[in-house]
């Protein structure tokens, strides 16, 4: 007997109507394989642990036979790419599939990598199993680091060639989180002078993910202070663990403060402000040190995209209403200052507050630049610096200066700060290299690696067996690039 047929699927987002969405099947993939799968994610999600041992689970997370009760579908929504406006996108190798209910509330489901839809463009609707293996690692080391993300619940592979720059194999991935909403798919209503629908989708979104907004004086502006605190939030977290996504373009910006779409993300090894980690990213817009301006970037084009939904019948009213919608944006200032420093002060191992805080985690940050020490080291290092400061001063040419700021942080540093340190200063991140040996194994036909990493990202924080998922990235790795394809 199948268990996973059924599962209780409900399709809240259908309800909206089919100016919001094209209802398609999916392109299966032929003679699939299981690539990975998530046991974290399938928790969350209330599967049973065996559950891909079922009969109906590789066809339906392959695309080729829906369980009872999914209704896959591909949303259309508009955006800002690079700074400027790109017109129409919408889910070009995605399809949702509809919303589990689980303890923790409702799950989306979607298929990525399931073959063409209205909204492809010039693309083949496909994932390749290369940038679906570094998806599904990233989301769920995401979430085991503690940053709001979409989750990954599973891969599967298929013998199918895709053409990217080589010839390569097709894969599909599941994705998971409570809403895949973003900014685009306001901007795209808003553009197309349709406030009907953009305020009707305003409405669902407040009834389902932001119901406090609904008791507010004004539920837009409410809605949108509230995005920008999230995004404050997620934004503070990916620069205390040196994270660069690589393209964020407002239909890559999550209405719920998640990481979402995993494509040139990296996280930094030598620290260098200006690093850039997406290849196709010429002119270093997403640049790791950009990225907190980015984001206050788009959330100004997702208050122009709600301005229609305000009182704008005189001048007057337009210009109040402009001011009040900015007023919530600028929230994300002074959010995002505040949740950096607090995380800094936890890398630091600093305990209450001092003045002179910013400084010193400044400081730390110009020396780690100037010597482009590893970051995660560096701050791993550190934890442990107040008995053994040499393998931290390994990290850096001007040990001088490193020494003389390291007695400024003793002295502000708690007794207790390397158990503190230690909790907040992962071991293991996703470097590049690391997700690269799991891919070119997969490539090869073994997916042990990746299940292996998998158990490893799980737990960032504690020493790994084999050292050299925490060792410094080994020459090679200055080699490899990731770009939009990826």
């Amino acid at each position: 007997m199948d268990s996973l047929t059924g599962l209780a699927w409900t399709n809240r987002f259908a309800d909206l109507g089919p100016d919001f969405f094209t209802e398609l099947p999916a392109e299966g993939l032929p003679d699939p394989h299981w690539v990975a799968q998530s046991p974290d994610c399938a928790q969350l999600l209330g599967l049973p642990a065996d559950w891909t041992l079922q009969p109906t689970a590789l066809p339906a997370m392959s695309g080729n036979a829906p369980w009872p009760g999914m209704r896959p579908l591909a949303s259309v929504y508009s955006g800002h790419q690079f700074g400027v406006w790109a017109g129409q996108l919408g889910d070009g190798r995605a399809l949702w599939l509809g919303e589990v209910d689980t303890p923790t509330g409702p799950q989306e489901l979607q298929l990525k990598g399931a073959g063409l839809t209205p909204y492809s463009r010039r693309g083949d609707g496909r994932a390749v199993l290369r940038s679906s293996i570094r998806e599904f690692l990233c989301s769920e080391a995401m979430a085991a680091l503690g940053v709001p993300t979409t989750r990954a619940l599973c891969i599967t592979g298929s013998r199918l060639p895709v053409i990217r720059e080589t010839v390569e194999t097709a894969a599909v991935v599941t994705r998971v989180a409570p809403s895949f909403i973003r900014f685009g798919h306001f901007e795209h209503f808003a553009h197309h002078d349709r406030p009907d629908a953009l305020r009707r989708l305003v409405n669902w979104f407040i009834a389902h993910h932001a119901p406090e907004c609904a008791d507010e004086p004004e539920p837009v502006v409410a809605l949108l202070r509230k995005v920008s605190l999230q995004t404050a939030d997620l934004i503070a977290h990916w620069q205390a663990i040196g994270f660069c996504h690589g393209v964020m373009n407002t239909d890559n910006m999550s209405m719920l403060g998640l990481t979402l779409d995993y494509g040139p993300f990296g996280f930094m090894d030598g620290f260098d402000p200006s690093h850039v980690c997406n290849h196709s990213d010429d002119r270093g817009r997403y640049a790791y040190a950009r990225q907190p301006a980015v984001a206050f970037w788009n959330l100004h084009a997702l208050a122009q995209a709600l301005l229609p939904l305000m009182p704008i019948a005189t001048e007057k009213d337009a210009e109040a209403s402009g001011e009040r919608l900015l007023e919530a944006v600028e929230a994300y200032r002074e959010r995002f200052a505040g949740q950096m420093l607090a995380r800094l002060r936890a890398k630091l191992g600093l305990v209450g507050e001092d003045a002179d805080d910013q400084a010193l985690a400044d400081d730390f940050l110009k020396l780690m630049a100037a010597s482009r020490a590893d970051f995660t080291q560096s701050f791993r290092r550190l934890s442990r610096a107040q008995s053994s400061p040499e393998p931290l001063r390994d990290l850096f040419v001007d040990r001088e200066a490193l020494d003389a700021w390291l007695l400024r942080w003793r002295a502000r540093a708690a007794p207790d700060a390397q158990a503190r340190m230690l909790a907040a200063n992962p071991a293991v991140v996703l470097r590049n290299h690391l997700a690269e040996g799991a891919i070119r194994a997969a490539q090869r036909g073994d997916f042990t690696e990746i299940a292996r990493l998998l158990k490893v990202l799980g737990r960032p924080f504690d020493e790994p067996e084999q050292a050299g998922d925490a060792a410094l990235p080994p020459d090679w790795a200055s080699s490899l690039e990731v770009s939009c394809s990826s």
